[in-house]
């Protein structure tokens, strides 16, 4: 018996490290977007496409070795949390992976010189170093059970927020000809896949607390906005 849950221990930990090694995968796609953005590089944006295979096949492979540990085994308690939480992060991996296509996906379309606003431009590449670095820190927090890391993530996704809403508002601004205004929509959209490739890695750190505690509690509630990390909202009843 001992053996058997040490096996069973050992595969756990491989799964969840195949799970936040797909986190690195789509921090290179990320940095290799973000490069095609700013160079107008259809290549390496067509890269970016064919690459997201890779997150595909990791989030496979994680899934079905997932629902293969349970088929044979029974976690319980602290096991049983981990194996449900390992489901949601490669989830929340494999969407990331599809938001880094989205942007690829819209390089060709503006062309190899398409108009472009030096403000904009560098808005963008701040949101997408940051979303980089809360990918990170989600996978590190994870992988340290650490909460307050996790809650620490909210306060670097309100400065993507921000950038996003800046990003609106300057794509609105934008005049000029047609193929300008059209572009300025293009980068409203990398803004908004941008902000939401953070709050995946945002996701991530809430199921980093549900580990912890047994309790999963979104950090941030649009419903009821005066919820924050420190005062959580509780179930009724």
């Amino acid at each position: 018996m001992a053996e058997a849950r040490g096996a069973f221990r050992e595969e756990l930990a491989r799964l969840e490290e195949n799970a936040l090694g797909g986190l690195d995968l789509v921090t290179s796609s990320l940095h290799r977007v973000l490069e095609a953005l700013q160079h107008q590089d259809v290549e390496l944006a067509a890269l970016v496409i064919a690459d997201d295979d890779r997150v595909d096949g990791r989030y496979l492979e994680v899934h079905q070795g997932i629902l293969s540990l349970l088929a044979r085994q029974a976690p319980v308690a602290t096991d049983l949390r981990l194996v449900a939480a390992l489901l949601q992060v490669i989830n929340h991996v494999e969407r990331m992976g599809d938001q880094c296509v989205n942007i690829a996906k819209l390089i060709p379309l503006g062309g190899h010189e398409p108009p472009a606003h030096a403000e904009m431009l560098a808005k963008i590449d701040d949101m997408g170093r940051r979303a980089s670095s809360l990918v990170t820190q989600s996978g590190e927090c994870f992988a340290r059970r650490d909460e307050e890391m996790a809650h620490d993530l909210v306060r670097q996704d309100d400065a993507i927020d921000r950038l996003n809403r800046e990003c609106f508002y300057l794509a609105l601004e934008i005049s000029g000809d047609p193929d300008t205004r059209e572009w300025a929509m293009h980068m409203m959209l990398v803004a908004r896949w941008l902000e939401r490739l953070a709050d995946n890695a945002v996701d991530i750190g809430e199921q980093t607390a549900f580990v912890v505690t047994g309790l999963f509690r979104e950090f941030t509630d649009a419903s009821h906005p005066e919820v924050t990390p420190s005062s959580p909202l509780r179930p009724s009843g």
